[in-house]
């Protein structure tokens, strides 16, 4: 049997001293990661990728209500565009309706708020419109033929991914003959006779065309719910005898 030296009360103290300044230098290290965590969510956010849910039918099939996707905000910034990509963008002016404000509980906005700064939430998905891209800048673009096919550059697109309801034909319910002009494009819904695109918006002062500036990005796959997680198809295939024009 040993006898045991009890610590004197100094050493008593500065253990504890040295206690709380690991505890302190843990917290320290905790907050750092956490706020490098944030500011490298933020970057990838504003820079790479967003998230944003979709509020409307106007993408059906392709995308259901309240699916939620990644779009990637490298196209067009620094990666061209192409046809049949799905793309995200700002409302042009006068394609959506007035949303009234949402009322929620300062926790809820404060928690959406959060997820919104690091991109994992999108409370302004009712401000921005989802389409697929149908003509490029110097496009021709014409609805429709014979067979009610929209025609590009002179030839028809055969388009499997669109809505059209039981008796009705043509690919969209309006008639158009447009160029896509420069810096500008050209998009339309895949649900055809349930969406606000830029066919249905001819007559506003943008004449229905989408500046490439209020491009968000490229839709590239769904997130959420899990049960439809994909990729989201371009279909090169429809477009790949379409020749390219000069704006």
């Amino acid at each position: 049997m040993t006898d045991e030296t009890l610590p004197t009360r100094p050493e008593r103290v500065a253990r504890r001293e040295r206690g709380r300044r690991s505890g302190l230098l843990f917290a320290q290290d905790v907050l750092v990661v956490v706020v490098i965590a944030l500011l490298v969510a933020f970057l990838v956010k504003t820079f790479v990728v967003r998230s944003f849910y979709i509020p409307s039918g106007s993408m059906e099939n392709t995308l259901q209500i309240n699916d939620k996707i990644l779009v990637n905000e490298l196209q067009p910034s620094l990666f061209p565009l192409s046809r049949g990509d799905v793309v995200v963008f700002r409302d042009p002016g006068g394609w959506l309706p007035k949303s009234p404000p949402v009322v929620r509980n300062p926790l809820a906005q404060a928690a959406d708020t959060a997820l919104t700064f690091v991109g994992l939430s999108a409370s302004d998905s009712d401000d921005h419109l989802v389409k697929r891209l149908i003509g490029l800048p110097g496009d021709h673009v014409v609805c429709c033929d014979a067979a009610g096919r929209i025609t590009v550059n002179g030839t028809a697109i055969h388009e499997p991914y669109i809505v059209v309801p039981p008796g009705q034909k043509d690919a969209a319910t309006l008639a158009f003959d447009v160029t896509v002009p420069k810096g500008r494009i050209w998009v339309m819904g895949d649900n055809r006779y349930d969406s606000q695109d830029s066919s249905r918006n001819q007559a506003l002062p943008g004449r229905g065309f989408v500046p490439l500036d209020h491009v968000v990005g490229r839709a590239s796959v769904i997130s959420w719910p899990v049960s439809r997680w994909t990729w989201l198809d371009d279909y090169p295939d429809v477009f790949r005898g379409v020749e390219e024009k000069k704006e």
